[in-house]
């Protein structure tokens, strides 16, 4: 992965008294996200001995850190105890660490197969989608269906991919009234995102459908089937394949 910038020039600010921010743009673009996954992956693998957590977002990639264990070490490696700045020390620690990247390269992406059953009950807005676009349901289908969905990152709910490459031609507005409940399973449409509720929630997207797979499973490691940089594919099954499918797992 090459950068438009050096590592040196990458913004990094403080989050809070214990967090960091790494911030590789401001827009949701693929090469933006490729080194934000580049940087959260390669963290994953060589942690610093600080470090809490990391999460990735579209733009940039957070990092906490125990700031105890990080004046600890400091205070371990000098000569004498000076007043120092836990964000300063974490900030050029991971500015060192970004110049370790410009050889590696984030993993290869894993395409991921998703059955959808449109329509009916398990879709009650897919009518709604198509009349707002002049569509028919079946042309909304065929359109959602046929396009490769790059994760871009997981949030607002365990499992929940924030999907990039919908085509406009189906995007339609959040509903009005958000309903109380959505089902675990529910693929969705707001705007011009696409995404599958993974457990049962509140939520305001137009329902086209719903797929029989689990999303997460916190009983599992990783608990959650998608992870940034996946590649999901939709692909149609009917009532009978999704209740089938539903019946071999119970």
């Amino acid at each position: 992965m090459t950068y438009s910038q050096s590592p040196e020039e990458i913004p990094i600010t403080p989050l809070g008294d214990s967090a960091l921010i790494v911030k590789f743009g401001d827009s949701i673009l693929k090469d933006t996200h490729l080194k934000v996954r580049q940087l959260a992956e390669h963290l994953d693998q060589h942690p610093f001995s600080w470090m809490v957590e990391v999460v990735p977002t579209f733009t940039s990639v957070t990092i906490y850190y125990d700031v105890m264990k990080l004046l600890a070490e400091t205070v371990e490696q000098e000569d004498h105890v000076r007043i120092v700045n836990p964000f300063q020390l974490a900030a050029a620690s991971v500015s060192e660490f970004l110049l370790t990247l410009r050889d590696v390269n984030a993993s290869p992406a894993r395409i991921v197969e998703i059955p959808v059953c449109y329509g009916g009950d398990f879709g009650p807005d897919l009518e709604t989608v198509a009349s707002s676009n002049g569509l028919t349901p079946q042309e909304v289908v065929e359109i959602h269906r046929s396009a490769d969905y790059l994760v871009y990152m997981l949030g607002f709910a365990p499992g929940f991919a924030y999907l990039g490459g919908m085509s406009e031609r189906i995007a339609t507005p959040r509903r009005e009234t958000p309903r109380l409940s959505i089902p675990a399973g529910t693929v969705g449409i707001a705007g011009d995102q696409t995404g599958v509720y993974p457990i049962d929630t509140p939520g305001g997207w137009q329902l086209i459908g719903k797929t029989p797979i689990e999303l997460f499973k916190p009983q599992q490691m990783p608990p959650t089937l998608l992870q940034a940089g996946d590649i999901v594919r939709f692909y149609p099954i009917s009532r009978e394949q999704f209740e089938a499918w539903e019946e071999k797992v119970r």
